[in-house]
């Protein structure tokens, strides 16, 4: 079957648009490759794709698919018309952790690469949803081999399932300027503490950890993960004032007006007569656009730290909801400040474990249990500083707004008072 191809005018529609088409990398596998098993899966794969797009009906089902030692990392996939399409009738994808910040070298990729034509499809994603390398495509004996031959080397299962699922960090201190956080150490500290709850599924749902160096959130960890770490600062901003004026020089008065002064979301610039630029910096939201305009005139200050937000997701139960401010502000200097991130992460996890309901996420149950609750259950005080809406609510009730505000500068007054004697 694998020397005759199938017949796909239906898959063929979909390389004639503008944008390059999956169905192509497909139809290489089957026509170049030189390993008659990898080119036999990719047909017999692109005829049961043919298929499903010809019946309207998918026929892929699950089932249980693991490595020794390991709950999750793998989605097994079965096909229901195997006795057609024998050369893919499994299709198993392995999810692997990918490093820090998605730094590789090409002998890494050339050595991944290798280990999948031996054992897999060919077909790798780079990178899923999820954030892990997609190796796409293996039967279910290979799929402890290749997790063996791999994992001599260095690479291990990412999570799937109700589980804590690989973590991901933007390019950080290393290729951006922008960057406030070592994005890399907090990423491993992160999941090396927490490996058991990668690779054994026992949560209510799945908790992603995501890294983001600044305001930009390249990681879109606001939205895409259950406890968010951004970089940001807490002094002025800095301005090169000399770096302004050849900017203004360069593009106009009228272009930094429009495109930069005016798009600030708080009214926070002015750009004066003698083109200097004037920074309100009590009402800077770290937004980033000015800085993403002007890279060498604005950048942040030097009094960095990281935001925590807790609760973001996609839409399951209720709809997508973004991550709520719980730590407007900690450093992350020493190794008591990573340990101080560790165990927060620690007594969210356990918390929603105990508390949240079956397949709920960690903001679902935020949002059924209310805020305050909470706080109290992982034991973060209440400050006025945390936001609900990036730049609008207070979570502090104005009913009892004079009550609090004692409460938070007394607990002030307490923690300058013991960083002093």
């Amino acid at each position: 079957m694998a020397d005759q191809h199938h017949d796909t005018p239906m898959l063929d529609e979909l390389e004639n648009g503008p944008w390059p088409s999956f169905i192509s990398g497909i139809k290489r596998l089957r026509d170049k490759h030189d390993d008659k098993r990898i080119s036999g899966m990719a047909n017999d794969l692109l005829g049961q794709l043919e298929h499903s797009y010809e019946t309207r009906k998918g026929y892929w089902k699950g089932g249980t698919v693991s490595v020794f030692g390991y709950g999750s990392g793998i989605i097994p996939r079965f096909s229901e018309v195997g006795g057609s399409f024998p050369e893919s009738k499994e299709f198993h994808t392995l999810r692997v952790q990918p490093p820090a910040g998605n730094y590789y070298t090409t002998d890494m990729l050339r050595q991944l690469g290798d280990s999948w034509e031996k054992w897999g499809s060919g077909l790798v994603t780079f990178h899923g949803q999820t954030g892990n390398i997609m190796f796409i495509g293996t039967t279910t004996e290979n799929t402890q081999h290749f997790f063996d031959e791999i994992n001599e080397y260095g690479w291990d299962l990412g999570g799937a399932g109700p589980c804590v699922r690989t973590g991901m960090s933007c390019v950080g201190a290393a290729r951006c300027e922008m960057s406030n956080l070592d994005e890399m150490k907090i990423h491993r500290v992160l999941l090396n503490n927490f490996t058991d709850d990668v690779h054994r599924p026992a949560l209510p749902y799945k908790f992603k950890f995501k890294v983001s160096g600044c305001g930009n959130d390249c990681m879109n960890s606001i939205e895409r993960s259950d406890f968010a770490i951004i970089g940001t600062w807490r002094d002025d901003m800095k301005v090169d004032q000399d770096e302004v004026k050849k900017f203004v020089a360069r593009k106009g008065r009228e272009y930094v007006i429009d495109n930069v002064v005016t798009r600030c979301p708080t009214k926070a610039l002015s750009l004066k007569d003698d083109d200097t630029m004037e920074v309100d910096n009590r009402n800077c939201v770290r937004c980033m656009h000015c800085m993403n305009v002007m890279v060498k005139a604005l950048s942040p200050g030097d009094d960095k730290g990281a935001t925590i937000l807790i609760g973001g997701k996609r839409t399951l139960k209720i709809g997508d909801l973004m991550g709520t401010v719980v730590v407007p502000f900690m450093k992350l200097d020493t190794e008591e400040d990573y340990e101080r991130l560790v165990e927060m992460a620690e007594e969210t996890i356990d918390f929603w474990a105990e508390n949240g309901l079956e397949h709920e996420r960690c903001g679902e149950m935020v949002e059924r249990i209310g805020l305050v609750n909470f706080l109290e259950g992982v034991g973060i005080d209440v400050d006025p500083n945390m936001v609900n809406d990036p730049r609008q609510s207070s979570y502090v009730r104005m009913d009892g707004w004079d009550e609090e505000a004692e409460k938070w500068f007394n607990r002030k007054a307490e923690e300058k008072a013991a960083a002093a004697g």
